[in-house]
Parts: C-alpha cells; sequence; structure tokens
C-alpha cells in the first residue's frame, strides 16, 4: 500500500473565490472533491485534506435506498448538508439542488437554494447547460454562488435513456463545450463534468477559465470527485467503470458484524472488560436480597 500524507495543519479553509481561480495549466494543484452525506464522513473527509464535500443528490440512492436520484427533497438535502455543516469543516461545502428545485420560477429557484444555504451551505450545484443560464443568473444575483454540472447529468436520466456516456461525437462536444461557456458567462465558480470521453473534457476545460471538476472525465479536468461511499468500498454493488475503490470497507464490516454476532450467540460478548461491576461489598449487600 502507498504511503498516506498528512494534511497540511496550515491549510486555509476553502472559498468560492479560491475554488473559482484555480486552474490547472497555470499551475495550480487540481482540486479533490468528495461527496459525503453526514458528520461522520465529514468529519473523516475533511481531516483527509479534501478541498470540497459536495453533499450530493445521490444520497437518494446510496442513503435513502431509491433507485435514481429523482426522489430526494430539498428538504431532504438540507438534512443532510446541516448534518455535514455543524463539523465546521475546512473543504468547502456544495449543496445539491435537487431534481424540480430549479426547474420552476426564478423566484421558486432563490428560494430553493436559500435553504440549502441556511442549512449550511456555502454554494449549490445544479445541472444542465445554456437553458440553465436564467436561473444561475438569478442565483447569483441573490449572492449565492452556483457550481454547473454538464455531460451525464443524472436528473436527466430519462431523458438521455440511462447513465450513459455523453458528447461521443464532434458536435455533441461542441455543444458542451457552449454550454460551458454559457455557464461560466452566467456566473458559474466551477463546472462538474460527468461521463464525457477525455479528449472532450480537455477541450470543455481548456474553453473556460473556471475549473472544470471530473468524475468518469479523465485527467485533463481541473479537478477530481468521487461519492465516498465508492471510494471506501462501503457499496457492494459493483461500482461504474469510473470509480477506483481505495478500501473494500463493505466486507470489512461484514466481517467485524458477523464476529461480533457469534460472540453474542456464543456468550463470549461482552467480557469482564465491558461490563460494569459493584465494589465487593455493595456486591455482598445486594447478595443479602436473594437469601
Amino acid at each position: 500500500m502507498a504511503p498516506t500524507t498528512a494534511p497540511d495543519p496550515s491549510r486555509k479553509p476553502r472559498t468560492v473565490p479560491s475554488v473559482r481561480g484555480t486552474k490547472v495549466r497555470r499551475g495550480d494543484e487540481p482540486l479533490v472533491m468528495v461527496t459525503a452525506y453526514d458528520a461522520s464522513s465529514a468529519r473523516t473527509v475533511d481531516e483527509a485534506g479534501v478541498d470540497l464535500i459536495l453533499v450530493g443528490d445521490s444520497l437518494a440512492m446510496v442513503v435513502l435506498g431509491h433507485e435514481d436520484t429523482l426522489s430526494v427533497t430539498v428538504q431532504e438535502m438540507a438534512h443532510h448538508i446541516a448534518a455535514v455543516a455543524r463539523t465546521r469543516p475546512g473543504a468547502l461545502v456544495v449543496g445539491d439542488l435537487p431534481w424540480m428545485s430549479y426547474h420552476v420560477s426564478e423566484a421558486d429557484t432563490v428560494m430553493n437554494a436559500a435553504e440549502l444555504i441556511r442549512a449550511g451551505a456555502q454554494c449549490v450545484k445544479l445541472e444542465g447547460g445554456t437553458k440553465r443560464v436564467p436561473m444561475v443568473e438569478a442565483l447569483t444575483d441573490a449572492e449565492i454562488p452556483v457550481m454547473g454540472h454538464l455531460g451525464l447529468t443524472p436528473q436527466s436520466m430519462h431523458a438521455m435513456g440511462g447513465f450513459r456516456v455523453q458528447a461521443k461525437d464532434s458536435a455533441a462536444a461542441l455543444a458542451l463545450v457552449a454550454d460551458a461557456k454559457a455557464l461560466e458567462h452566467a456566473g458559474c465558480f466551477a463546472i462538474v463534468l460527468e461521463g464525457v470521453p477525455d479528449a472532450v473534457a480537455k477541450l470543455v476545460t481548456d474553453s473556460v477559465e473556471v475549473p472544470t471538476i471530473g468524475i468518469g472525465a479523465g485527467t485533463h479536468c481541473d479537478g477530481q470527485v468521487l461519492v465516498y461511499h465508492d471510494l471506501l468500498g462501503l457499496e457492494d454493488r459493483r461500482p461504474a467503470k469510473f470509480v477506483r475503490r481505495y478500501a473494500d470497507q463493505h466486507r470489512d464490516a461484514v466481517d467485524a458484524l458477523s464476529r461480533f454476532a457469534a460472540d453474542v450467540r456464543g456468550g463470549a460478548f461482552p467480557g469482564p472488560e465491558e461490563t460494569y461491576h459493584l465494589s465487593e461489598d455493595q456486591a455482598e449487600a445486594l447478595s443479602l436480597y436473594g437469601s
């Protein structure tokens, strides 16, 4: 196993402006974003020194047991954002706007985003390109920073025909560049690129001045994001092609729980070291009641 590197204790908390100014082509270090959903995972992620914590709408599938991301609500997102924010991480907390929270009027979009900000998010993320420009402008006018999301956009899974790699031809690639430029011009401070060929991700990254953060988009982005449960192997489901598992915590957890169950059934748990005891005189006094 490769040696680990402890986070720099002098590392400054991440802010929207510090993220906005990050571009690898200018010599900056790539951004690291991890999707996490609660206080314990947020503490772990922040201790590892990541730059951004995304409280993603993948919460619907990973934590709440839904088949897709479409079932999670603004209120559920706010609940989990608040849990992450209470840990006061140095990483920037990004709150995902769920499906149908920004597909409405500009006023309702701002109010939905404000609920996530009040819960503790420092910015919000939404999916889609040029057609989302009015919403991005309304949010930034309300002083709510916005991260964009292009390529494979899970909230559009039905329109896309499932979770499929996007921009696989030149016309679609150029449309993606146009979408990225439109989001940047509207005020997005960063853009997630999901499920696109690496050459397309490079083209988009080179075409905008804000950072791109890839997930299944190759090595040419200004940062990378993975889901906490995926990279730690907390799920037993088959991971997507772009996931690298850095641990097998699902198997470790099953093994530990199985040993606990065996100890309970065999009378080995709890032992003396896990048991509270009376002093000898109190135990003797108590024994008189049974005589």
